[in-house]
């Protein structure tokens, strides 16, 4: 029977349909096999050799056999422009203002055949720690108000190049559903006390059927109310409001869990494309005690319709539950 479910951190509702449920090997047939790469291409801008391909370089950090291993830069096609002038402009209900602002690529590994599941947890945790290095340097720029880090792993995900990379924008402004889930955590906070996110990893944490992995510092688990198949939150255990307070440690455990749950996701679900963002306090708020940072996965696996996009209430065909239940199966 299906039923709807409150997502109080998003404030979404969801219809969980079991009835319209995919087999799970419905996720293996039908699905384009991605074809075998080479270790590196000419072409390609990413690659070791092709730096000049990509523009001037912002940091690196580089491996022990003296390679770089991550590399940082501009993106070249960015959606926001190196400007301080805001130029705001307003004629009625219209009103504009330059893009200012930083886009930057995060090339993930100097082999043009590697993915973030096949990365060792060394490697992760150095991609991670570039991460906050880049964070706490543009947050320290005083026109930045938010900042998204954010990968697309594959076409359906909006990936336009197949070497591995992740992306960092800041921005001006605050987005809307940034600002209604702070809004949001403000209101709880003060009605109920304490942080809204926190109340909901001890929730999930009592109810135990939608965890897949929990450790010392950070939960792995699929929200009530997942708004699509194997939608995935990872939760710092201790407040934190800002990614960049993670200590260098809690930087290893995290990178070990990525690894494991995108293993899990490629084994029950068949490697599907997906986008995975590191959702952190805006720049105004990094010691707010109403938001907590965490990092989000969510498989490509299905499409928004009709009903959707005229409802925004989405539609998620396999129960949270099973889909925890099946990547807790995955021997690793």
């Amino acid at each position: 029977m299906s039923e709807l479910r409150f997502n109080p951190i998003t404030l979404d509702w969801v219809i969980i349909a079991p009835d319209r449920e995919l087999r799970p090997d419905d996720f293996h047939t039908g699905r384009e096999i991605r074809p075998l790469r080479a270790a590196r291409r000419d072409d390609c801008p990413f690659c070791p050799g092709n730096e000049h391909l990509a523009p001037p370089e912002i940091s690196r950090e580089n491996g022990d056999d003296g390679r770089w291993a991550v590399r940082v830069f501009p993106n070249k096609f960015s959606a926001f422009v190196a400007s301080a002038d805001l130029k705001r402009r307003k004629q009625g209900t219209f009103l504009s203002m330059t893009a200012a602002g930083f886009h930057e690529v995060v090339v993930e590994h100097h082999r043009h055949d590697c993915d973030l599941d096949e990365m060792d947890a060394g490697h992760l945790a150095l991609l991670l720690r570039t991460y906050r290095a880049r964070y706490s340097a543009l947050r320290s720029n005083p026109a930045v108000e938010s900042i998204v880090i954010f990968k697309n792993q594959g076409r359906r995900a909006g990936s336009s190049l197949e070497h591995a990379h992740s992306q960092i924008t800041a921005a001006p402004v605050i987005s809307s559903q940034v600002a209604m889930r702070l809004q949001e955590a403000r209101r709880h906070h003060e009605l109920n006390g304490g942080c809204l996110y926190c109340s909901v990893l001890q929730e999930e944490m009592a109810a135990g059927e939608r965890i897949v992995e929990a450790g010392p510092s950070f939960v792995a688990f699929l929200p009530y109310a997942s708004l699509s198949p194997f939608h995935m939150w990872i939760f710092p255990r201790k407040h934190k409001s800002s990614f960049d307070s993670i200590s260098d440690s809690d930087m290893v455990e995290l990178a070990g869990l990525l690894g494991r749950l995108l293993r899990r996701l490629k084994a029950v679900a068949g490697d599907p494309d997906y986008n995975f963002s590191i959702r952190s306090a805006p720049v105004g708020e990094l010691s707010s005690t109403c938001f907590h940072w965490y990092l989000c996965i969510v498989p490509r696996m299905s499409q928004l319709a009709g009903f959707e996009l005229g409802s925004g209430t989405y539609i998620n065909s396999l129960r949270p539950e099973r889909c925890a239940a099946q990547l807790r199966a995955v021997e690793l």
